[in-house]
């Protein structure tokens, strides 16, 4: 899937924000950069199994798409996640969402 040398289209985009893990991911880089706490990822967990499916489908999922499509760079050693190449094209998805997260049902982020 690699889009990092080719422009995002905004399907791309709409794919990348399509899963609320992702979604929260993103908009925590919004303020922080590098981005490596485990909560982003979690938070919102029931019990430790589903913690630990999560953490699974991050790091074996939603991680490398967003590291395919340039929003982030990842380090799998480290667990270190920061704002990619292409990190701004989605930027003003990602404030809009951020801006009006209140007027949003509470599952969206």
């Amino acid at each position: 899937m690699k889009k990092t040398l080719e422009a995002i289209s905004f399907d791309d985009m709409v794919d990348a924000l399509a899963n609320v893990q992702r979604r929260k991911l993103l908009i925590s880089l919004l303020e922080h950069n590098p981005q490596d706490e485990a909560p982003v990822v979690i938070a919102d967990s029931d019990s430790e199994t589903d913690a630990v499916e999560r953490l699974i489908t991050m790091q074996h999922v939603h991680l490398p798409k967003l590291a395919d499509y340039g929003f982030i760079e990842w380090n799998k050693e480290t667990h270190e996640v920061m704002k990619g190449p292409k990190f701004d094209e989605i930027r003003p998805l990602l404030e809009l969402l951020d801006d009006h997260e209140d007027e949003l049902p509470a599952d969206w982020l």
